[in-house]
């Protein structure tokens, strides 16, 4: 044991300590608990780990030493060690890392850079154990905590890096999160529009935080947030939107309205900070773009009435607030008029408009003289569209009759040179609705100047007479003097906002509503049972109880249990089984290799069910980690293949298949061969060789991204078992899933239509290779240069695909093991043939792969392996043809007998004798996959021209199958669901045949 104390642990010891394998998690947990005691960030639960007192060693750089833990802890510790920490409960200590959980005498700094460089950290490596991790963090550490941090740096120009590296980080967690998953199911909080929502909302918090403390390092820091916002699209020009498109003025302008409406000094304060804010934003199309999006977010909130007086003056302080006074910046006042004049708004934004504008006199002189000269342009009238003739027409009239009757300001308007010579413009338009725009904006300002004008032709609804009526009615009315009514207000979204004085808790309410929409509902198994109040009087006085003078004790609650059964003054000398967190531990638990000891021969059942429990999870997680799974997988496929039930372990076999297939997917270059070597081997039973074969099946459709399951469930007719049982042995097994699989793909082959494949193939498709290339044993390197160019250890993994290994580690070393294999068999039959018969060697004996079980079994397998692999390069010269021989030659011949064969074959007084059923069913069924991929990939040119003899025969085989069958011939084994598949499978053949003859057979050459 090292005699080194806590005290004496550095951080740098710690870091080097994590870079290395940790076999023990209490060693693990101690090294973790140094920087964070260091830090001062220790949780109290966590500190008996941590022996030393809290005042020694002394304080570390957050910000240079906890980005480095945070990567090894993502990239090294989490990935090897998640399952036990969060069975032992260690993940909290975990989490303290990236989202600081502070408590008393906890430093807040400390914690806001944790949170602001895990940001980082869980972005650069964005894994699923990351993605949990930062779905808390954002819900713990939202911007308004990240900007208190921030604001708290003394540099001002360290402070601007930070927060504009902050803002990046913070506003790339949708679409990382999103390629991170890769269309998997995105955390409806990471999502794109609940995460804006809470992102914008959060915002509007600070804002208004900052309102009563404001400062001017404040302003330059707000001013990069809203750039930002306009730079990502959170300020759109539009409010016709969809739900994933973000806007920060659709999540937070119910919680503006409500802090403009109250009167006190936190309501002017931020009234301020709105102005100030937006005045001081850097450009001018930043400042359009931001005052662009509220006028759009109003038009929910101004409504379709024309009526709505209410909606349009609380509309109209609600731009006071946000804009200021009209015209008090002549900045921001340009920018403002240039949003109104060139978009075309509603008639109540016009309203609104002018309703606001009106309160300041000199503002609204400068505004209908801006009006005006936008009106008069003679490419308005002859250019603009109707609906900006009524927009503007509309906003000069309403504008205009703001003022007293004879006003100085209305009679300027209505002796101005171009108003006059632009009336005659507009009663010379073609248009009749266009026209009426210019009379009627010269009757409205004659009769406010005591003048009378009457065009007449008023009547009516069509060329724009209702919409005058309207505006007539309009200019009548003062929005400007209207009761706001925010008492008795209903608008959208005004109840839903939480209360003012909430601050953090009352957003994070809000976002415990999301979750609670989304979460998983709880089984029903979990809940709390309910019993009756009364549930009646019961009649059987044999069941009632005897009285007892003092009650018995109580039973043990289940608290009580735990505490007992983690007792260790209980359980002495019984040694715990922990979970692997390596593959050498994983393998060490079903193959030790230092023998049993007799000591522990009472554990080897917790033993294997461990490994067979944490297994699968820990090689698929290993996956891309460095080279631990290539080194240990020739070693795990020994250990898993050999296992047997002896300890009766519940889902023995289903736990002992997905391994192996995990094994063949996540390292296919190394187990698939080793499978397959394994798979010849006379020492494994028919059980343990379906389990191998099973995984080259499931492996190579996982690797194809195709399904590993069939759509279809296996039939099984008892209806008098328990639902319990009826669905434990009505369930598929891994052999029903491949036969299943292998159904539904025949089934689609022969039902495929014969419309001509080559026209619609892509060029790469017909890429073919005629031999499997090896990888080269030395290889050049070219020196490029490296000018934008990631590195190749920060590039990720390229995945492996089931056509980039099918050939080289599926499909040829199965087949040419196969024939090798069968070879060897003949000639021990051959040379035990002189025997007497009793002694004579027979390979196709029970539980031998020449089998009729095993070998329809490992065609089936052979033909989805070639299924899967039909868009692969060496498909058409390599894999097709050798697929096929091998279909012919099993399908067509016997190629050894059992004993029971031989007596049968000796008594009758015919020699020759068919394959079984299931033999022949599948070979036929690997012949139509191949003639069909065939097809599919050229038109079935390769195989007709350069493989002609093989096709005859797969054709002369097949239409000798069809014609015994139709003729009433019988094939052994025949019966059941082997007789409908086979009948299937003969004609399918058959009609696969004779497409290609049909295309090809002109040019077919027969060398036999």
């Amino acid at each position: 044991m090292s005699t080194i104390t806590d005290s004496e642990v550095s951080v740098q010891d710690v870091i080097n300590s994590l870079r290395t394998s940790i076999h023990d998690i209490h060693h693990l947990v101690r090294q973790l608990c140094v920087p964070l005691h260091k830090a001062r960030l220790l949780p109290p639960q966590y500190r008996r780990h941590h022996a030393h007192s809290s005042e020694s060693g002394g304080a570390i750089d957050v910000a240079k030493i906890f980005p480095v833990l945070q990567h090894i802890l993502l990239e090294i510790v989490l990935p090897t060690w998640e399952p036990a920490l969060k069975e032992e409960g260690y993940m909290p200590l975990i989490q303290q890392y990236f989202c600081p959980d502070t408590f008393s005498n906890s430093p807040n700094t400390a914690a806001g850079i944790i949170a602001l460089c895990a940001y980082s950290s869980i972005l650069a490596l964005p894994t699923q154990i990351a993605l949990d991790i930062l779905l808390r963090l954002t819900k713990e550490y939202p911007i308004d905590r990240l900007y208190k941090t921030i604001s708290e740096i003394p540099d001002a120009e360290r402070r601007s890096l930070a927060w504009d590296d902050c803002l990046r980080n913070v506003f790339a967690v949708p679409s990382k999160v999103a390629n991170a998953l890769a269309g998997r199911v995105i955390p409806p909080l990471l999502g794109m529009p609940d995460y804006t929502n809470n992102l914008s909302v959060r915002c509007e918090y600070l804002l208004y935080t900052l309102s009563s403390v404001f400062v001017t390092d404040d302003l330059l820091l707000l001013t990069q947030l809203f750039t930002k916002f306009v730079g990502v699209g959170m300020f759109p020009s539009s409010a016709h939107q969809s739900p994933s498109q973000p806007s920060f003025f659709r999540s937070t302008l119910p919680l503006i309205r409500r802090r403009l409406s109250e009167n006190d000094s936190s309501s002017q304060a931020y009234k301020t900070l709105w102005s100030t804010l937006l005045s001081s934003l850097p450009s001018l199309l930043t400042q359009q773009a931001v005052v662009g999006a509220l006028f759009a977010s109003m038009e929910s909130m101004l409504g379709a009435d024309a009526c709505n007086e209410g909606a349009i003056s609380r509309g109209a302080l609600l731009l006071q607030g946000v804009l200021g006074e009209a015209s008090s910046d002549a900045d921001l006042w340009q920018v403002i008029t240039a949003v109104i004049l060139t978009r075309t708004w509603s008639q109540n934004h016009a309203r609104m408009f002018v309703c606001w504008i009106s309160r300041n006199t000199r503002a609204l002189e400068r505004f209908i003289s801006d009006v005006l000269r936008f009106w008069v342009s003679p490419d308005h009238i002859k250019y603009s569209l109707l609906s900006q003739h009524h927009y503007m027409s509309g906003l000069l009239l309403l504008s205009v009759t703001q003022f007293p009757y004879s006003s100085p300001q209305v009679e300027a308007v209505a002796l101005s040179p171009s108003f006059v010579s632009a009336i005659g413009t507009y009663i010379a338009h073609t248009d009749n609705s266009i026209r009426r725009c210019g009379m009627l904006v010269a009757e409205i300002v004659a009769s406010w100047v005591g003048k009378s004008l009457d065009f007449g032709d008023w009547d009516g609804e069509d060329d724009g007479r209702g919409w005058a009526r309207k505006m007539r009615e309009l200019c009548t009315r003062r929005d400007a003097i209207s009761d706001p009514g925010f008492e008795h207000q209903d608008d959208t979204g005004i109840h839903e906002v939480v209360p003012l004085n909430d601050g953090i808790e009352s957003i994070f309410a809000q976002n415990m509503r999301l979750e609670s929409e989304v979460s998983v509902p709880r089984p029903s198994g979990m809940g709390t049972a309910k019993m009756p109040a009364d549930i009646g009087y019961d009649s059987d006085d044999s069941l009632t109880g005897y009285a007892s003078p003092s009650p018995g004790s109580p039973s043990p609650t289940l608290s009580e249990l735990l505490e007992v059964e983690q007792d260790p003054t209980v359980h002495i000398g019984a040694k715990k089984v922990y979970r692997p967190v390596y593959l050498t531990q994983l393998g060490m638990l079903v193959r030790s290799t230092d023998g049993l000891h007799p000591t522990e021969d009472n554990h080897e059942a917790e033993r294997i069910e461990m490994a067979l429990t944490a297994g699968e999870d820990l090689i698929r997680r290993k996956r891309d980690f460095g080279t631990e799974l290539v080194e240990n997988a020739a070693n795990l496929v020994y250990g898993f293949i050999v296992l047997n039930n002896n300890y009766d372990l519940e889902d023995f076999d289903d736990k002992r298949q997905r391994i192996i297939t995990a094994l063949v997917v996540c390292c296919p270059k190394v187990a698939a061969p080793c499978v397959i070597e394994e798979f010849f081997k006379n020492q494994y039973s028919t059980e343990q060789r379906f389990v191998i074969l099973n995984a080259l099946a499931m492996g190579a459709q996982e690797l194809a991204s195709s399904s590993a399951y069939s759509s279809r469930s296996p039939s099984f007719p008892s209806k008098t078992l328990p639902s319990r049982l009826h669905q434990k042995y009505s369930a598929a097994g891994p052999q029903a899933h491949v036969e299943l699989l292998l159904g539904d793909i025949t089934r689609d082959a022969i039902d495929k239509s014969r419309e001509s494949i080559t026209d619609k193939a892509q060029e790469f498709s017909r890429e073919r290779q005629l031999r499997i290339r090896k990888a080269g044993k030395v290889t050049e390197v070219i020196q490029r240069p490296n000018h934008g160019i990631v590195p190749p250890q920060f590039q990720p993994p390229k995945a492996v695909t089931y056509t980039d290994v099918a050939a080289e580690y599926f499909i040829m070393p199965l087949i040419n093991r196969f024939w090798v294999f069968l070879r060897d068999e003949q000639t021990r039959e051959e040379r035990s043939a002189h025997r007497d018969i009793l002694f004579q060697y027979r390979g196709a004996g029970t539980g031998l792969i020449l089998n009729s079980v095993i070998l329809s079994h490992l065609l089936r397998t052979m033909a989805i392996l070639v299924h899967a692999a039909r868009n692969g390069p060496q498909w058409l010269a390599v894999i097709a043809p050798e697929a096929l021989e091998l279909a012919v030659t099993l399908g067509s011949r016997q190629v050894s007998l059992a004993l029971s064969d031989r007596i049968k074959e000796m008594s009758t007084v015919q020699g020759e004798r068919k394959n079984e059923a299931a033999v022949l069913t599948s070979a036929l069924d690997l012949a139509i996959i191949v003639l069909d991929g065939s097809l599919e990939q050229d038109g079935g040119r390769t195989l007709s021209l350069e493989h002609t003899v093989l096709l005859l025969s797969v054709g002369e085989w097949a239409g000798e199958v069809f014609r015994v069958l139709d003729s009433g011939g019988r094939v052994e084994g025949m019966g059941g669901t082997y007789e409908v598949d086979l009948r299937r499978a003969a004609a399918g053949a058959v009609l696969k045949f004779q497409e290609l003859t049909s295309r090809w057979g002109r040019s077919m050459v027969d060398v036999r």
